[in-house]
């Protein structure tokens, strides 16, 4: 007769973007629920969960190695730890993974999740129930939480296996999204980051006149008891309307950040990416977020080495970039994925050259960046709280500013006063060093 899952333990190796942490967060609260708990400790787990990360092949590699490595600790009979895979990786090359990673016991693609607590039953022979369910079931502790507005992609970007990883794109409700954010807000959150493949079409597949900017209006109703922040990350530059340039404007709880990954500018390379744009509506488009909203931050992703990529066009983009002065840039080198169009084309540029390329911008955005942040230095703004380290100097509070997306884009690190995870505290930005800053707490008086 099958035991109760009570007292067994699961162990979460998440790795990838912020969107597979959502998914992870919701699969510990449904197993939770079912009566499960939770170790960072190996030694004192039961099972295993790998939540997969498969957008470039780096990361595909960086899963299996994971997951590997955990497969040889158990065959050292340190102990049995039966591992689940889940998430892109499954997605991606499921039917052929069962007879290359006998290692793992199971394997759930990405939209299967919500079955997790059937499949940690059967892989180790306990009966457990999921309990409590609902949209809004997340175990979030800390106060920044990434809430997932949509899944999936329907752009179809030559270069990328998101659509056929996570399949066709499609908007969860906003009644769904705001009982998670108010769930979120009650438990101690005071950021919401709203994410998605591609976040400026949110609605557009909804039933009435949905879009993005309603649903920020709505968000932001709810934050506001909480006097908390929203941000909205990955948004494409055609989903910059005037109707959410006037929501992110007007709406206090919006914070003015926008992050807009262009990939590139030269209208060449746009088009063989499946993309749309050039040098000049970019530019436009910067121009006018900057007129509009005074004071925005402005982060992006440029890719260097896209197949065909000619010199001149690389200089392009390094060009466009420097010309910007963007507050933050992402940089990657292009990846030959398997199954994408782009993997097919000609001109794949040699590695040597795309890697030349790559340390090229990389070194540009990072002058950029920091001088970006050293910019801050002398403001006084509110940072929330994010941990609590101890080093050679004491205690030192870490937290972000309302100019760095969490996880991300650096952070302020406290050296006096006192705080605890979760709090807002009124910050005298006092110094920076590359991407991090240095603040001092505002005592009451001094407000």
């Amino acid at each position: 007769m099958p035991q109760n899952a009570s007292g067994r333990k699961v162990l979460y190796v998440t790795l990838g973007c912020a969107k597979n942490e959502v998914d992870t967060d919701r699969m510990r609260a449904l197993l939770n629920a079912a009566g499960f708990g939770e170790t960072l400790d190996v030694d004192d787990a039961d099972i295993a969960i790998v939540n997969t990360c498969s957008f470039l092949a780096s990361a595909t590699e960086e899963s299996l190695e994971a997951t590997l490595e955990l497969a040889e600790g158990r065959a050292e009979g340190v102990r049995e730890l039966p591992i689940v895979m889940c998430g892109c990786v499954p997605s991606r090359y499921g039917d052929e993974l069962p007879e290359q990673l006998p290692e793992v016991a199971a394997f759930v693609k990405a939209e299967d999740e919500d079955d997790i607590v059937s499949v940690v039953s059967v892989v180790l022979g306990v009966e457990a129930s999921a309990q409590g369910g609902g949209s809004a079931l997340r175990t979030v502790e800390g106060a920044s939480a990434f809430v997932k507005i949509s899944e999936g992609c329907d752009r179809f970007c030559t270069f990328c296996a998101i659509p056929y990883i996570r399949g066709r794109y499609y908007s969860r409700s906003a009644e769904e999204i705001c009982s998670e954010v108010e769930a979120l807000l009650a438990g101690g959150v005071r950021e919401i980051v709203l994410i998605g493949q591609d976040t400026g079409i949110w609605g557009s597949d909804l039933k009435g006149d949905e879009t993005l900017a309603k649903l920020l209006t709505r968000v932001a109703e709810v934050v506001r008891p909480y006097d908390g922040w929203v941000r909205v990350l990955y948004l494409q530059p055609e989903g910059m309307t005037d109707e959410l340039i006037a929501a992110i404007r007007d709406t206090p709880e919006v914070l003015p950040y926008i992050d807009i990954p262009i990939q590139h500018c030269s209208e060449r390379v746009l088009s063989a990416m499946n993309r749309s744009g050039d040098p000049q509506q970019l530019h436009d488009l910067f121009r006018r977020l900057r007129e509009e909203i005074p004071g925005m931050v402005l982060r992006t992703t440029g890719m260097a080495g896209f197949p065909g990529e000619t010199d001149e066009e690389a200089d392009e983009l390094y060009d466009f970039i420097e010309a910007e002065e963007f507050d933050y840039t992402s940089v990657f080198a292009y990846s030959q994925e398997d199954g994408t169009a782009a993997a097919e084309m000609e001109g794949q540029v040699d590695e040597d050259t795309k890697l030349e390329r790559t340390q090229r911008l990389i070194d540009l955005v990072e002058e950029l960046g920091f001088s970006a942040t050293a910019k801050h230095v002398g403001e006084r703004t509110r940072v929330i709280i994010d941990g609590v380290e101890e080093g050679e100097g004491g205690v030192e509070l870490i937290g972000h500013a309302w100019f760095q997306a969490p996880d991300c884009d650096g952070a302020v690190h406290i050296q006096s006063g006192e705080a605890a995870v979760g709090d807002v505290v009124t910050v005298d930005l006092v110094d920076s060093f590359c991407y991090e800053m240095v603040g001092k707490i505002v005592s009451e008086d001094e407000e």
